[in-house]
């Protein structure tokens, strides 16, 4: 008994330690990621041009059955790239998003265009001097496959790049492809649904911050919705997910952007990101990023840490300067957004300049909530049982819409 209970305190920890994608629930099926079905797509590929979207994340990984009627399987993990390439589809191009082809780019920095260096293939960047593909950069493609790793919020821009690949595949008669991955923060819905001034590259569409949708099921959303530009709908397919639910905890095995280095840091990540807003700290720079907070100037605080340059933040804000505030890395597992951290922080706040910086003469909380609403709360004094009960009637009316384009329970 005791060698058997040693035994599975192992592989747990082996499980954690390496954050396989396996994810697994009662009937410990693994999920599949869309690019995990290469049966599903690369027969739509068969003599077309293929431009591809993704990032480090895009990845099939070891054990992936290739065909249902054959015994082959991947012995270890590919890049969907060197997939399609030893398939012998005609990739014509790499579409680069926020973050870079590799990942290693800090959040807002310029991504370069350039040459993969294993495949040769040119890199062109949609994070550079063009968000949203040109007519040249699309014009001797025929399909456009889509693979990156999202996390359900509406800040995170890889679904702004998704809204754009899609725009301009719908004006140039391009098809596009999208292969499923889970949705980290799929199993809730929460936060202000954006209102129609606040639209920029960090919140696109009138979604609330949590959305609970695959990129799969969010793409189906913009097409019927009509949410591209005139009103124009993309030739679009879903490649789906397999043994996925909305319910089951997914753990990513590959980080997708260099400050979600971890599970505990996406499952935060819509909450404390709301600290990019604020006279302090979201932990860039440190071995915590979106899991600890604070300030120079909540110096009544007794959680302490000192932001450097990591290879996640070049820059950090208060580089080297310690900061007061709170280490959330305990907190339960989270199935909605918490304000309470963001509410104490403006209560405990002493610094001589505002509380809320600005980016561009706007207050940035107003672009990551969508509405200037939520501001305006917290400086009423409105707890955050309030403030929830002000989204509660646009939730409703949000889960209407998205109850039309979902793939999976």
């Amino acid at each position: 008994m005791i060698q058997k209970l040693f035994k599975y305190t192992l592989i747990a920890v082996f499980l954690f330690a390496n954050q396989i994608s396996f994810a697994q629930n009662d009937d410990y099926e693994r999920i599949y990621a869309g690019a995990e079905n290469p049966e599903l797509y690369l027969t739509l590929m068969l003599n077309k041009r293929v431009g591809v979207v993704t990032n480090q994340t895009g990845v099939l990984f070891a054990g992936t059955q290739l065909y249902s009627m054959s015994a082959e399987k991947l012995k270890q993990d590919v890049h969907l790239v060197d997939f399609l390439v030893s398939r012998k589809v005609d990739v014509k191009k790499i579409f680069s998003p926020e973050h870079g082809f590799r990942g290693d780019v800090d959040a807002g920095e310029t991504v370069k265009s350039g040459k993969d260096v294993k495949t040769g293939l040119p890199i062109v960047s949609l994070y550079g001097n063009n968000k949203k593909p040109t007519k040249a950069q699309i014009e001797d493609l025929d399909v456009i496959l889509f693979d990156i790793q999202d996390v359900g919020v509406r800040f995170y821009t890889y679904i702004s790049t998704l809204h754009y690949i899609m725009e301009a595949a719908a004006e140039n008669g391009k098809k596009v492809i999208v292969l499923d991955r889970a949705n980290p923060n799929g199993h809730y819905i929460d936060g202000p649904v954006m209102k129609d001034k606040f639209k920029t590259f960090v919140g696109m569409h009138n979604v609330p911050v949590v959305y609970g949708m695959t990129i799969g099921e969010y793409a189906k959303m913009i097409n019927g919705e009509k949410w591209l530009a005139n009103g124009v709908q993309t030739d679009l397919t879903v490649i789906p997910l397999k043994n996925y639910t909305h319910q089951r905890h997914y753990i990513l095995p590959i980080p997708p952007s260099p400050n979600l280095p971890n599970d505990k840091s996406i499952n935060l990540y819509p909450s404390t990101c709301f600290f990019e807003a604020f006279h302090g700290s979201e932990g860039r720079g440190t071995d915590k990023p979106f899991q600890v907070y604070g300030s120079p100037f909540l110096k009544n605080m007794s959680y302490e840490f000192t932001p450097k340059p990591n290879a996640g933040a070049k820059s950090p804000r208060f580089n080297g300067e310690v900061c007061y505030g709170e280490d959330l890395t305990e907190t339960p597992f989270l199935s909605e957004i918490k304000l309470e951290w963001l509410i104490k922080a403006f209560k405990n706040y002493e610094g001589k300049e505002p509380f809320w910086i600005k980016q561009s003469g706007k207050f940035w909380i107003d672009t990551l909530a969508g509405t200037d609403e939520l501001r305006k709360q917290i400086e009423q004094g409105m707890s955050e049982e309030q403030i929830k009960a002000t989204w509660q009637k646009d939730l409703v009316e949000f889960k209407k819409i998205r109850e039309k384009y979902l793939i999976y329970k």
